[in-house]
């Protein structure tokens, strides 16, 4: 069990960024193959011309984000040289609407995909387009790395627990860490009374657990907070646990931006790592 291909994407200078960093230590702790996309991103409409501008104008953006494309790459190989982990560089150019269609077909193949907090300084919706391409259009899990973070062998893992398919595909997507860390801790927030195991909440997916050699306890908390990312992440902070699992948009990405939800909530004030699973 563990994790064989692990996938990231690079959008300008690595540097010694939290990312690839993140990214190494899990292909080192699984001895996984590690495939770095480097991607330029050319901020322009596809099929549009804006009102004074020309064909030259818009290859000339173009032009930018290959030459930003190659400049990443050749970072990265900088970056990775001398390091005992194998891994495989590709270069690519994508307009926002793209990104999808380009980062999902080359995620797909990947069992973990390591990318940055989307929301935050110095991120744009580009940041966000490749989330949602690896989520949405590679169906692949992600580990999303806040900046200063880092996990690859975790000794507390903090499972949101509400009984959605996306939680169950987290939670199966991240048996490698949750196998093997000390405590597996299953977070139910105000569990709904009809539910199939409420006279034992999390009792199900407990022994589920430990039929795979984990070693879950269950907390059942009330939600205190007018925001259940908010009830989590303060049960993470008393914990002090290394990494959060959770279900990915359980209500439409249109709603969530509209009007906000658990998923959004939780990457944008997320201090450790979340893997999410949609």
């Amino acid at each position: 069990m563990g994790y064989k291909t692990i996938f990231t994407v690079v959008m300008g200078d690595p540097g010694e960024s939290t990312l690839l960093q993140g990214a190494v230590a899990m292909a080192e702790a699984h001895g996984a193959h590690l495939d770095i996309l480097s991607l330029g991103v050319d901020p322009s409409t596809p099929g549009y011309y804006y009102a004074g501008a020309n064909a030259m104008i818009e290859q000339q953006s173009l032009d930018r984000a290959r030459s930003d494309a190659v400049d990443a790459g050749e970072r990265v190989t900088a970056f990775m040289e001398g390091r005992a982990v194998r891994w495989t560089g590709m270069t690519a150019v994508a307009q926002i609407g793209s990104i999808s269609q380009i980062v999902g077909a080359q995620a797909r193949f990947a069992d973990l995909v390591v990318l940055p907090k989307p929301y935050g300084e110095n991120r744009s919706t580009a940041d966000e387009a490749v989330l949602e391409a690896a989520l949405f259009s590679a169906h692949v899990p992600v580990l999303v790395l806040p900046e200063g973070s880092a996990v690859s062998q975790p000794r507390r893992v903090v499972i949101g627990w509400n009984e959605s398919a996306e939680a169950m595909g987290a939670i199966r997507a991240a048996l490698p860490m949750i196998v093997a860390d000390d405590v597996a801790d299953i977070v139910i927030v105000d569990p709904p009374r009809h539910s199939a195991d409420r006279s034992d909440p999390g009792g199900f997916l407990s022994q589920m657990l430990v039929r795979h050699g984990a070693r879950p306890e269950v907390s059942v908390i009330a939600g205190t907070m007018p925001r259940v990312a908010d009830v989590l992440a303060r049960h993470c902070l008393d914990r002090n646990a290394d990494l959060m699992v959770m279900g990915a948009y359980g209500h439409s990405r249109f709603r969530e931006a509209l009007l906000g939800g658990a998923t959004r909530d939780a990457l944008e004030r997320a201090t450790l790592p979340v893997l999410m699973y949609h």
